[in-house]
């Protein structure tokens, strides 16, 4: 049996070999960092304090955001590098546990080969969990790609699409948007705003967004939940478009519902992906052969498909991650939670700055999940 600190050790030079460099970004963090980008639920979940300035600022919660910003901040945001990180990070959790634990993780960012990156991710994470005796994970995989592909070559309105990829990974949202596009329940938005909602359906989308800036401004409302009045009013347009295109459409409603019903190994997956897009006529040719080099990569790495799961519904509910996402548990102790949990996120950088995307992906380590002793 070796010590527990003894294994950290061993992950963290295995990092380093494979070439990463370890980088500690502050703890105090900009708390609107993480609030634009995660939403404002976040914000309850956070350590918070703020300076004489008035400046918020919160306990780094997480390390992708932090390390990405120092990336953008120590040079071109588009070149390539690659990061470890280890140490604590903060956050109130509503299932318990201490609120202080600790993390470790990598990012690999700027490397324009996307699917030999995915793969070399997956496994290095994998190699990492090894060093503490696990040997076979379950491995779940999800593409994001896949489902944003298929739902821009169904029949429907913009508010729509942007409706469904924002409930990417979340499938009790999807599903009850699905029952609403094919005919069931009342359309979103039928509520107390309905008829606002119905004078902008239709209207000139400048006149229309100075229209609800002019209400905010008479009832004195300039900021809610931390959007501007035109924030609130672009969201405004948006309800009013996806109300004004809510009729039924139960032919793609079924498509996407068996879509996301689609799960297996990574090869029988496809090939349910494949014969649903010949049954529906859709072409989704290009993103397939995406998601097919990387699983063909991944067998080349050894990483066996009987011990990975693909899910066609399962994604990250944050915008910026884009295509390939896993997560890793011990089948002795799958309640435990994921052990590791990684993906792409293509857009983040963009959002925080770097001008435009850039290809980066990752994985995070909970290390308070990992066996306390292990075998070699």
């Amino acid at each position: 049996m070796r010590d527990f600190d003894e294994c950290l050790a061993t992950m963290r030079g295995l990092m380093e070999t494979t070439g990463y460099r370890f980088v500690d970004p502050p703890i105090l963090q900009p708390a609107n960092t993480f609030v634009d980008l995660a939403g404002e639920d976040i914000r309850g979940r956070l350590f918070l304090t703020v300076t004489p300035d008035g400046d918020e600022l919160c306990l780094r919660p997480e390390f992708t955001i932090p390390v990405c910003a120092h990336h953008i901040d120590t040079g071109n945001p588009a070149r390539g590098a690659a990061y470890a990180y280890f140490g604590p990070v903060f956050r109130h959790r509503v299932s318990g546990g201490a609120s202080e634990f600790l993390q470790a993780g990598v990012e690999s960012i700027g490397r324009e080969d996307n699917e030999t990156a995915d793969a070399e991710i997956l496994s290095l994470a994998l190699a990492s969990l090894r060093t503490f005796g696990l040997e076979l994970p379950d491995i779940r995989i999800g593409d994001q790609d896949l489902f944003y592909a298929l739902v821009d070559k169904l029949d429907l309105p913009v508010a729509w699409r942007r409706r469904l990829k924002a409930a990417c990974g979340d499938r009790a949202r999807l599903d009850a948007l699905i029952g609403q596009l094919a005919g069931d329940g009342e359309p979103s938005g039928a509520d107390g705003r309905a008829g606002l909602l119905a004078a902008l359906e239709g209207a000139d989308h400048d006149g229309a967004h100075g229209l609800v800036e002019d209400l905010l401004s008479i009832a004195s409302i300039s900021v809610v939940g931390g959007r501007s009045a035109s924030e609130i009013a672009e969201r405004f347009l948006e309800q009013a478009a996806f109300a004004a295109g809510s009729g039924a459409r139960p032919d793609e409603a079924d498509v996407l519902a068996r879509f996301l019903d689609i799960a297996g190994t990574p090869d029988r997956a496809v090939e349910q992906i494949a014969a649903l897009c010949d049954e529906a006529g859709i072409n989704l040719d290009t993103t397939i052969a995406v998601y097919e080099r990387r699983i063909t990569l991944m067998a080349e790495r050894g990483i066996p498909f009987e011990r990975m799961h693909f899910a066609a519904d399962f994604g990250r509910r944050l915008d910026y991650y884009t295509g390939f996402v896993f997560e890793i548990r011990d089948p002795a102790d799958p309640g435990r939670g994921p052990l590791v949990g990684g993906g792409r996120y293509n857009g983040l950088l963009k959002l925080l700055g770097a001008g435009k995307d850039v290809p980066a992906v990752g994985f995070s380590i909970w290390i308070e999940r990992l066996p306390q002793e292990a075998g070699q």
